[in-house]
């Protein structure tokens, strides 16, 4: 009998693997069995849908795909995806540009995220929360494997302690993937079973060095199985 779980795969970042390709930016595919989630979509649109390919996943599988902050490294290649998959959810911080949201409403069922939300079974949003400008703020993705929850993150501009002090409603955190930019919140890192820092992440060789337990280098085509309860 198969186990249970999500398979989370990173589609774009900095680094890659062989055969996918490599790009400043993020992107992460959440499969739950039931639902595929796209978490942002790096810059490059066609290098995105090049790494989806490469995973055997077509565009029209994603159902949903959450935005975790308006800069363009993590929303450039969402007119390609729609292109390919017009009419899909996206969910937003409720604070991104109203004209960013036209465009963005004009071409997807948009939905716009403000506190906490379950996005599916097992998967939530903090919600968005504030970051050092003030026009923007971010939102990150909280996965429930019912031993622990896996946080994944777009820049981590909030700073660790208000993210991860905002997942742990849901329960408490084991793991995170993603940027962390220049936090060096290292101690709020104690006891995670895992730490994936790429993408815009400053210290990997301070974190790499406090956490080697935890610490993973990882890029597009990293891929990580997380069984479920």
């Amino acid at each position: 009998m198969a186990e249970s779980g999500l398979n989370v795969t990173i589609v774009y970042d900095n680094e890659n693997e062989d055969g996918f390709t490599g790009g400043w930016g993020f992107s992460c595919l959440i499969d739950t069995g039931e639902t595929k989630i796209l978490f942002d979509t790096g810059w490059d649109g066609c290098a995105l849908l090049h790494n989806l390919k490469k995973i055997h996943i077509s565009p029209r599988e994603i159902g949903k795909v959450v935005l975790s902050h308006q800069h363009w490294d993590h929303i450039g290649g969402l007119p390609v995806l729609l292109e390919a998959h017009p009419g899909m959810e996206v969910y937003v911080p409720a604070s991104f540009s109203g004209r960013l949201k036209d465009e963005i409403s004009a071409r997807a069922k948009l939905i716009e995220v403000s506190g906490a939300t379950e996005i599916c079974h097992n998967v939530y949003t903090t919600g968005e929360l504030d970051t050092d400008t003030k026009s923007m703020k971010e939102q990150s993705l909280v996965v429930d494997s019912g031993s622990g929850l896996y946080i994944i993150t777009g820049c981590s501009h909030p700073g660790l302690t208000g993210i991860i002090n905002s997942a742990s409603q849901f329960g408490t955190v084991t793991g995170i993937i993603g940027g962390l930019h220049g936090s060096t919140e290292y101690g709020v890192l104690d006891g995670m079973r895992l730490v994936a820092a790429c993408h815009c992440t400053v210290h990997k060789e301070e974190i790499a060095t406090k956490f080697p337990d935890a610490f993973k280098a990882v890029g597009a085509g990293w891929e990580l199985f997380i069984p479920t309860c």
